[in-house]
């Protein structure tokens, strides 16, 4: 039986359709997978269906009822609850007190001891193990995750939408993700769960809908589908290689070298402790672990955001410990931030003018002070078409671009600087399939032309497919140093939760 119908959706921005006449239907009771390439319209689908945005034409048939969801509070009143990629909490607040936020409790007689009573007997009923009065910015991102998770169910949530919900998981923390999905179908609730992991929709989903371009492509039983290898194909609309070729090549002098590093946190507290390694020309070292653990503060480190308390960083035998992010940049080092939101473009520029962030001040898009109009849009338009950003001009502004692409458009811009060493934080985080692997395929050739490579991701298998060697961080400490060809995904799985190199 059918919880959710959506009929010919439709949804425009400008003269892009992000959606065209669209059909998507959910049974109760069943976990259903979402997939598509960056910017083929799943999570306009679902912000649709969540009351962010309002379809321009279509209906929605919620428990056979037809339904007009204009904001996500009429959702929420309707049982449709949604987990975002990016959590949404207080970090500040305790767990119960940012899961009875904004539900219009009368303060004058608000029983946060009853709540607390409430909000613990819903987490043993699935499996969930929070301290009501934990808080939130002391949780680790499983946790966190969880409370959303929480926080949807004590709304009363029927049906709950993941949006990539693995992303930032360790392997360990993904299986008991898993079981607590299987425990929320066993009790009636249904699942919608959006991923670009293809291994997670066959190991988990009952029926997956693909979405290609903006229109339904395909709806499958995961039972019948044959590979991963069908599913990139629907998805991308052509074959797929699912795996990078990485020559073996001799390691080069050290580009960076890191010895003793430490740092606190804006409380004093200890965020880094003694971090030394160092990153040599040809190869790419891999950083592991949970986010949180201290990956965030070594980059800031390493690329003049944030002055260490001691230990020294050194590019090419010249000490840039205490140089500024510019100095460091122009020694021909890029950075591919975490946050691209926060650090890594203008959402109210265009796309040409956050393509040239890095060198508008340079020959040959600018002379005596001058920007270069004409070259800066083939440029532009060169890095578009070669990373494939889909945007219908680079005219376009910014943050009218999907997620995936607002990516690719950081990423093309970094390596096109061929850099001496690239800083790739989570590179691929959010793009599709056909994206990721093409974006590491790039990130791959920087290390075959000599280059040196410091990639951190919490992707076990990116780490392990494009790394050489592999440090774990866990609590600010470096747990172990491996090669990538010696260790497996459990090995740093184990590593990632403080267990010694083995």
């Amino acid at each position: 039986m059918a919880l959710l119908e959506m009929h010919r959706i439709c949804k425009s921005f400008g003269c892009v359709a992000a959606n065209d006449h669209i059909d998507f239907s959910v049974n109760q009771g069943e976990i259903h997978a979402l997939l598509g390439e960056n910017g083929a319209g799943k999570s306009t689908l679902m912000q649709i269906l969540y009351g962010l945005y309002q379809a321009d034409s279509g209906k929605i048939v919620f428990k056979g009822k037809q339904v007009h969801i204009n904001t996500p509070k009429e959702a929420i009143a309707l049982g449709i609850g949604m987990v975002h990629q990016h959590f949404m909490l207080i970090p500040a607040l305790t767990v119960v007190e940012n899961i009875i936020l904004g539900m219009g409790n009368n303060p004058k007689v608000l029983n946060l001891k009853k709540a607390a009573d409430d909000v613990t007997r819903l987490a043993a009923k699935y499996g969930i193990k929070l301290d009501p009065f934990a808080l939130v910015e002391r949780l680790s991102v499983g946790q966190q995750q969880r409370l959303e998770i929480l926080k949807a169910l004590y709304r009363g949530a029927e049906l709950l939408i993941l949006d990539e919900p693995t992303a930032v998981l360790t392997p360990q923390e993904v299986c008991e993700l898993f079981k607590m999905i299987r425990r929320l179908t066993e009790e009636g609730h249904t699942v919608i769960f959006i991923t670009h992991k293809l291994v997670e929709v066959m190991n988990i989903c009952d029926r997956c809908t693909v979405l290609r371009q903006g229109r339904l492509e395909k709806v499958l039983e995961v039972k019948d589908i044959k590979d991963r290898g069908e599913l990139a194909r629907l998805m991308v609309g052509k074959d797929v290689g699912l795996t990078v070729e990485k020559p073996l090549l001799p390691k080069g002098e050290a580009v960076m070298r890191v010895k003793g590093l430490s740092a606190v946190d804006q409380k004093g507290l200890p965020v880094l402790k003694g971090v030394s390694f160092e990153v040599c020309a040809g190869e790419i070292l891999g950083v592991a672990g949970v986010d949180g653990n201290g990956q965030s503060e070594l980059i800031e480190c390493l690329t003049g955001l944030r002055k260490p308390d001691c230990g020294t960083v050194m590019i090419k035998d010249e000490d840039v410990t205490k140089a500024t992010a510019r100095q460091i940049l122009d020694k021909k080092v890029s950075h591919i931030p975490e946050d691209r939101i926060k650090m890594g473009i203008i959402k109210e520029m265009s796309v040409k003018e956050n393509m040239i962030l890095m060198n508008f001040t340079k020959a040959p898009l600018s002379k005596k002070g001058f920007l270069k109009g004409n070259l800066i849009r083939q440029y532009a338009q060169r890095l578009c078409g070669e990373f494939n950003v889909k945007t219908p001009s680079p005219e376009e502004t910014m943050r009218k671009l999907s997620g995936g692409n607002q990516q690719k458009v950081v990423v093309g811009r970094e390596i096109d600087r061929n850099p001496d060493l690239l800083i790739a934080v989570h590179p691929a985080r959010g793009l599709d399939v056909g994206a990721t692997k093409y974006i590491q395929s790039r990130i791959l050739e920087v290390r075959n032309r000599g280059a040196a490579v410091l990639l951190v991701s919490t992707e076990l298998d990116e780490i392990l497919e494009l790394s050489d060697r592999i440090i774990v961080l866990f609590e600010g400490v470096m747990t172990g140093c491996v090669n990538a060809i010696e260790t497996s995904r459990e090995e740093l799985g184990l590593m990632m939760t403080g267990s010694p190199c083995p």
